[in-house]
C-alpha cells in the first residue's frame, strides 16, 4: 500500500477547496498534513488508475468551480484531446499515460505535475526495481559500442560499422569446419 495526495495547493500555500468525493475503492486516511487529499492506493495498476483518475477527476472540478472551464476549455488549455482526459476519467486505459501529456495537462491546470507522477507510481523517490544485470558481452563487441557512443568518430565511420554489424547479424550461418574434419578422419 502507498500514500498518494490528491490536489494542489492555491498561491498562499494553503490547500485548495476540497470538492465531494465518490467512492472510487480507493480507502481515504484520515489527514494529518496541509495537503488536501490523501488516498491509500493499492500498488497495482487497478488501483493506479483508480487513484488518477480520481486526482483528474478532483482537477477538472477544481477547473470547473474556480475558473469556470468546461472539458472543451480544458482541452483547448492543456493541449490533451477531450477523448485522452475522458479516459482518464473513467481510468480506461491499458498503457500508462504518456508522460508529455501528463505534464501538459499539470501545466495547464496549475498542479504540480510530480503530484501526478506520484500517482501514477513514477515517484522518483519510491524505490525503484533493481536493473537486470548486463549480459556478458565480448570485448570486441564493447569496443565497436563505444565507438558507435564516441562524439570523435566520424558519422561515416559510424555508418560502416552498423552495416557490417546488420550484414552479420543476418547472413545465414556458416558450417563448422570442426565438424567436417571430424567426419573426414571417422
Amino acid at each position: 500500500m502507498s500514500t498518494v495526495v490528491l490536489g494542489k495547493r492555491g498561491a498562499s500555500g494553503r490547500a485548495a477547496r476540497a470538492s465531494r468525493t465518490r467512492d472510487t475503492g480507493a480507502q481515504s486516511v484520515p489527514q494529518t498534513t496541509a495537503d488536501p487529499y490523501v488516498v491509500r492506493v493499492r500498488d497495482t495498476t487497478a488501483g493506479r488508475r483508480q487513484a488518477f483518475a480520481a486526482f483528474v477527476r478532483k482537477a477538472l472540478g477544481d477547473a470547473r468551480s474556480a475558473r469556470m472551464w468546461n472539458g472543451s476549455e480544458v482541452a483547448r488549455r492543456t493541449g490533451v484531446s477531450r477523448q485522452t482526459i475522458n479516459r482518464w476519467v473513467r481510468g480506461d486505459w491499458t498503457n500508462d499515460p504518456e508522460p508529455a501529456r501528463v505534464v501538459a495537462f499539470c501545466d495547464g491546470l496549475g498542479i504540480d505535475p510530480p503530484v501526478a507522477f506520484g500517482i501514477l507510481g513514477w515517484d522518483r523517490s519510491a524505490p525503484a526495481r533493481p536493473a537486470p544485470a548486463p549480459l556478458p558481452m565480448d570485448p570486441d563487441i564493447e569496443a565497436l559500442l563505444r565507438r558507435l557512443l564516441d562524439p570523435a568518430v566520424s558519422e561515416s565511420e559510424k555508418y560502416h560499422i552498423r552495416e557490417t554489424v546488420r550484414y552479420l547479424a543476418y547472413r545465414p550461418p556458416i558450417p563448422d569446419d570442426h565438424e567436417k574434419r571430424s567426419r573426414r578422419a571417422g
